[in-house]
């Protein structure tokens, strides 16, 4: 009740910021990073930014899986946005200070947008299934209330999550340090901050993590299973290989972006070594959103002719080159 949070914010008023350590406390390393992330970022925004206005500009792209793709990339573009620019201006400003509420804040979007990303990748392999294997139904299967149902539920799902993460965060008080060696305030470095008993978020972290890390996996993998047998059965040689290096580029962005995500939030804590964890961290929350638009437009023929539109440029592909 009205008493209980009283005190926990008497206790939290001990610690009113933390500080982001950052990937390296070496001052001589600090340019460099800052160039590699600047530059990673600037990529990101700019080809998540690009893939939007393509889909956007081109009514050849208004189908459930390039509307899934744009949310993809606004989801990817926000996700880097909750971490990276924080991280820079640390660098350049030499203070690694993040206030308590900005810090929660932060957890929060970076959860938030993570699992919505998360989710994108489960529906649109979904998508993809419906597709290929089920093509006679996929106008009904996939209409355009069925992708906004689908899309209003991740985005449901996604925020229920990072609430409940950010309500369990904010009961615990820190009283011993505020030191967190990480570039970005993350649910472990804060739980292994934190005073109070934390096996309530440590179960959260848990299921939750589990279901949203899991579930659209799953997922993924059944409707990977189903293509590649229905491909393999149907189509010819180089048909075949088409569908394979698509299947291949989707599939190598999950494999980096779950393999790295469930090392850090479904392995126990003991086995946490904080620089492994910001290398994978780096690897999900900056190299799979910067990498996901080369991936879906450099191999595809319709968004490079969509994106060669914007920029005025006429292509061969029409004249089938």
């Amino acid at each position: 009740g009205g008493k209980s949070s009283g005190m926990d914010r008497i206790n939290q008023s001990s610690v009113t910021e933390f500080l982001l350590l950052g990937l390296s406390e070496r001052p001589e390393q600090q340019p460099l990073l800052f160039g590699i992330f600047m530059g990673m970022y600037l990529v990101t925004v700019m080809g998540n930014l690009l893939i939007i206005l393509a889909i956007g500009f081109d009514s050849h792209l208004h189908t459930p899986m390039y509307f899934f793709l744009a949310n993809l990339s606004f989801a990817d573009a926000c996700f880097s946005s909750t971490t990276v620019p924080k991280m820079l201006v640390n660098i350049q400003t030499h203070s690694h200070t993040i206030p308590y509420e900005g810090c929660l804040a932060q957890m929060h979007f970076f959860m938030m947008f993570g699992a919505l990303d998360d989710f994108l990748l489960g529906v649109m392999a979904y998508d993809r299934y419906v597709a290929i294997c089920r093509p006679l139904h996929y106008s009904k299967l996939m209409s355009p209330l069925v992708c906004v149902v689908l899309l209003a539920a991740c985005w449901v799902l996604t925020n229920l999550a990072a609430l409940l993460h950010t309500l369990l965060m904010a009961r615990l008080s820190f009283c011993a340090g505020n030191s967190i060696h990480h570039f970005f305030c993350d649910v472990v470095p804060l739980l292994q901050l934190s005073c109070s008993d934390t096996s309530m978020n440590q179960v959260a972290l848990f299921t939750v993590g589990s279901m949203i890390l899991t579930g659209p996996l799953s997922l993924i993998i059944l409707s990977y299973a189903y293509i590649m047998s229905t491909i393999l059965g149907v189509s010819s040689a180089p048909g075949r290989q088409k569908a394979f290096s698509t299947c291949g580029s989707h599939l190598t962005i999950v494999f980096l972006f779950y393999g790295t995500a469930i090392g850090v939030y479904l392995f126990p804590p003991s086995s946490h070594s904080g620089v492994k964890e910001r290398i994978a961290a780096v690897f999900y929350t900056v190299v799979t959103p910067m990498l996901n638009p080369f991936i879906y437009s450099l191999r595809n023929n319709d968004m490079k002719t969509a994106l060669s539109k914007i920029f005025g440029i006429h292509t061969f592909s029409s004249q089938g080159i």
